[in-house]
């Protein structure tokens, strides 16, 4: 367990790690069911992202949970709401909105652990948080909107 960490510091940074563990596990149902579900002759690279990304998203929801045990946490094993189906467009407009909401958390749990003096659970997060921001990107220029 993180001896310098407070028991008030380690249950606030389990909850938040909890917290992005749902979001995690939330994303890999619905990027494979995407990946299942999309079909159309613009089909094939896209659903090979969506597959690439729920394989990182996995990575993501084992490093958290390894992370929320070695803090004495239990991890959650639940998502919450999936989307389903569609065009391939809507699609992928639906995981943009999970990548941009997971990119607003990682930065509001980034500076939760830098406040509570977890600096090694903020590097993970700022590790987490770079790849999401590389999911945006991939999924904003499917849609042809690239920044």
């Amino acid at each position: 367990m993180g001896a310098k960490l407070s028991e008030d510091a380690r249950k606030k940074i389990i909850e938040a790690l909890n917290e992005d563990r749902v979001a995690e596990l939330t994303a890999i149902i619905q990027y494979m069911g995407h990946h299942y579900e999309g079909e159309g002759l613009e089909s094939p690279p896209i659903l090979e992202l969506f597959k690439s990304t729920a394989m990182d998203e996995m990575r993501h929801a084992e490093s958290l949970a390894e992370r929320i045990v070695y803090l004495g946490g239990v991890p959650v094993y639940k998502p919450s709401g999936v989307s389903r189906g569609g065009e391939l467009r809507e699609m992928i407009s639906q995981d943009l909105g999970l990548e941009n909401g997971a990119i607003e958390r990682y930065r509001k749990h980034i500076k939760l652990c830098d406040e509570l003096g977890d600096s090694t659970t903020r590097l993970l997060l700022e590790q987490i948080l770079m790849q999401e921001e590389g999911h945006a990107d991939a999924f904003e220029t499917a849609l042809g909107r690239g920044k």
